[in-house]
């Protein structure tokens, strides 16, 4: 099986795209709404008044956006949806009983699918065009792009660093291992967004001559030409390339963007900046469901991942997405520190002051060249105001 609409054509600069793409919505009837076969004894109810009990601090719905199709890279948000669930195929979100460590919360949870289920409108702008959604996963870079118009805060990490990639044939290569050492014979790197290949001009890893922006989401170009670099997620392409496309069928060399330069944080928990007062109650509670959540999720992946699989079955937008990718996310988030704690403070998705000070700093030229945001806009940016770990619960950690 292969994806005919990979994760990685989302490329960077699509990611930060500020127009609507005209692409329409699946026509499918909200009657068609699902309810799962729900065989489980319901979760018991937490606590009154504990730190899982949200009935009284947050919506009686806890509505979540995602920025891409269900995969294993979301798993802390589809993690939490009870067994009591029901998929409506109209809008393409999940809903039920919001279920963290074992209890109900006393609230539901929705979470929706992004890109082309939403015409691939920038989370920011979904966020603001419907205020029922709370929690958003916002790329740092997508947070600095948005500021000026639709500010979000991020509220903790999920992912602690980037799955993006660039990948290439190790025998077309000589048996290259970085990223250098793949592109030193001056070969194309293929994306669909500058933002790459520009970080990695103005780090002389290449030159200009080398930037491709001709990748269109499809395996072919990679397939016919093995001389390229192509950009991809550590979390889904070498499984995809070895296992689902039988015209390549062996591994891919490839390296994280994360090591050389692209240390944003990916997919972040955000919340409308004017949110942050109207709903600091519930999260106090829910940021550190998510911190746990995440952690539970990666422990446990069997039933969320079944979840995310049914769901890409039932939206039947084109997107295709397997358990043994699923599974592959998972082991990949791990091996490759993907999801780590957070080195400066030991907790897992607290932010790094100095980090975020960095993104900043380094990040803006870019996003100025491109033409992401003015250089007006870049100089009123505080990078205080792109995020908080007030909410944090610092006893956290995955060790």
């Amino acid at each position: 099986m292969t994806h005919s609409t990979p994760r990685s054509a989302r490329s960077l600069a699509a990611g930060l795209a500020l127009s609507v793409a005209a692409i329409g919505l699946a026509a499918c009837s909200a009657d068609e709404a699902e309810p799962a076969a729900d065989t489980t004894p319901a979760a018991p109810a937490a606590e009154a008044g504990s730190a899982l009990d949200l009935s009284d601090v947050c919506p009686a719905t806890v509505v979540m956006q995602q920025d891409w199709q269900p995969e294993a890279e979301h798993g802390a948000m589809y993690a939490l949806v009870g067994d009591d669930y029901t998929i409506d195929n109209d809008i393409k979100s999940v809903t039920g009983s919001l279920i963290a460590q074992g209890v109900d919360t006393g609230v539901d949870v929705e979470v929706r699918p992004g890109g082309p289920n939403v015409n691939f409108q920038p989370v920011p702008a979904l966020m603001y065009l419907d205020e029922d959604i709370l929690l958003g996963a916002v790329n740092t870079d997508a947070a600095i792009v948005a500021a000026a118009d639709q500010p979000t805060v991020a509220v903790t990490s999920q992912m602690t660093w980037s799955p993006q990639i660039l990948m290439w044939d190790p025998a077309s290569h000589d048996g290259a291992t970085t990223i250098a050492e793949a592109t030193a014979d001056g070969a194309p790197v293929v994306t669909s967004g500058d933002v790459i290949p520009n970080m990695l001009v103005a780090q002389g890893i290449i030159d200009s001559s080398q930037i491709d922006l001709s990748y269109e989401g499809t395996a072919q170009r990679f397939v016919s030409d093995p001389s390229i670099l192509q950009q991809g997620f550590a979390t889904a392409e070498p499984y995809i390339y070895e296992n689902e496309i039988s015209e390549w069928g062996k591994p891919v060399g490839f390296q994280l963007l994360s090591e050389v330069g692209y240390t944003i944080y990916p997919e972040p928990l955000a919340v409308r900046a004017d949110a942050i007062e109207e709903y600091g109650d519930c999260l106090a509670k829910l940021v550190p469901i998510m911190q746990q959540s995440q952690i539970d999720y990666l422990d446990d992946p069997a039933d969320t991942n079944a979840l995310i699989v049914d769901l890409v079955d039932t939206y039947q937008t084109g997107w295709t997405y397997s358990e043994g990718v699923a599974d592959y996310s998972v082991e990949q988030q791990l091996a490759l520190g993907i999801v780590e704690d957070d080195a400066a403070s030991g907790v897992f998705g607290q932010f790094d002051p100095e980090r975020m000070e960095s993104i900043l700093e380094e990040f803006v030229p870019f996003l100025i060249e491109s033409g992401s945001i003015s250089a007006a806009d870049a100089e009123e940016i505080s990078v205080d105001d792109l995020y908080t770990n007030e909410f944090i619960d610092p006893s956290i950690s995955l060790d």
